[in-house]
């Protein structure tokens, strides 16, 4: 049974840094497109960033470029987003998710989805 489970949310402040971790099981990760999602309250989940299989791209949001990171430990069967210089506008629950070929950019794209970790950006 494909899983995805995410861990490293809390709570920091402004200008802050957290690294979430986005560990896959049920299949092999590396044949996948994986990626990060935020949902804000309220708000519908967009895609903040993507890393398609053998890391041959990566994508970002706007708003997020230059200060988040995705990368992939094909040996541990995760994915990582290291996220730096945060903003309170970055606060939500984080969810991963995976697709067999490249990358998109809506949620209905994604095959398998973890339930998430929050994240909040506060002073």
């Amino acid at each position: 049974q494909p899983q995805l489970v995410e861990s490293g949310g809390g709570l920091v402040q402004p200008g802050g840094s957290l690294r979430l971790s986005c560990a896959a099981s049920g299949f092999t990760g590396s044949y996948y497109a994986i990626a990060w999602f935020r949902q804000a309250p309220g708000k519908e989940r967009e895609g903040v960033s993507c890393l398609s299989p053998k890391n041959v791209s990566t994508y970002y949001l706007d708003s997020v470029n230059g200060r988040f990171t995705i990368s992939r430990d094909n040996t541990k069967n995760t994915a990582d987003l290291q996220k730096n210089n945060l903003e309170v506008e970055d606060t939500g629950v984080f969810y991963c998710g995976a697709v067999w070929g490249k990358c998109g950019n809506k949620r209905g794209f994604y095959d398998y989805w973890g339930l998430g970790t929050q994240v909040t950006v506060s002073s």
